[in-house]
């Protein structure tokens, strides 16, 4: 499980994300959304320890972050921020096996290898493993990062707005896949995403955030709710409307 318990991170004068706690549990998906500016990305980053908080703790399975050594925080936890730039010309295979770098060292096993293909083979990318990532489209890519960080093989992965660039094909497949890696192999799942159709489909707890603060957490039939979702949003929206957007559920 991962314990955050009232985390706080500021910028100059303004609270970006203030005495934040939730409980993130073992084996599921848990989807923060939330308003542009609501602090989602920034608690990502804190939880993984990309960025220093202020205040407050993280805990994964009793252990706080900040004791941990690099190496085996990357055996524990994966993450793919909002934007990834690579300055250096990788094959989608080779981009994918850095998934394998805490283990191997960038000396890759036959263990290594095995997992590297199961990752393109969840994501569709066996036909394009030795193209360049300059030559694939924005979804491609995306696809290439999200088979990197299967390829870790951890515990807990932690995907910050994984569904971005990608059509609706690819982001039913992209959240059938770690549905299936929650379902099959126990993993734990953490996300940020805009989308509400796809976070009440797919995910089995929902943080709310807003101004930097939780607003309300809970299932997801605690969260998709009219009067929640009017809150966060600021819209008035009735839940009649998004059951019917519920698309990705016959994919």
């Amino acid at each position: 499980m991962v314990n955050v318990k009232n985390i706080t991170k500021t910028y100059g004068d303004q609270a970006v994300v203030h005495d934040v706690s939730a409980d993130i549990e073992r084996g599921a998906i848990t989807t923060f959304i939330g308003p542009n500016g609501a602090g989602k990305s920034t608690l990502m980053s804190m939880i993984s320890r990309l960025i220093k908080r202020d205040s407050g703790e993280v805990l994964i399975d009793n252990e706080d972050v900040t004791n941990a050594q690099s190496r085996e925080l990357a055996k524990q936890i994966a993450i793919l921020k909002q934007s990834n730039h690579m300055n250096v010309r990788l094959t989608v295979k080779e981009l994918v096996s850095f998934g394998r770098f805490p283990y191997s060292q960038g000396r890759l096993t036959a263990k290594d290898r095995e997992h590297v293909n199961e990752a393109m083979s969840y994501m569709e990318l066996d036909e394009m493993q030795h193209k360049f990532l300059d030559q694939l489209s924005g979804g491609q890519r995306q696809r290439a990062f999200i088979a990197m960080v299967i390829a870790q093989d951890t515990d807990y992965i932690l995907l910050d707005e994984p569904l971005n660039n990608l059509d609706m094909k690819h982001s039913v497949q992209i959240m059938k896949v770690l549905r299936q890696l929650v379902d099959d192999f126990g993993k734990t799942v953490v996300l940020v995403i805009h989308d509400i159709n796809f976070a009440s489909c797919y995910s089995d707890y929902i943080v709310a955030m807003k101004d930097g603060e939780v607003y309300k957490k809970g299932t997801k039939d605690d969260i998709i709710d009219r009067g929640v979702l009017r809150d966060i949003y600021e819209l008035d929206m009735t839940i009649e409307h998004i059951n019917q957007q519920k698309i990705c559920v016959y994919f």
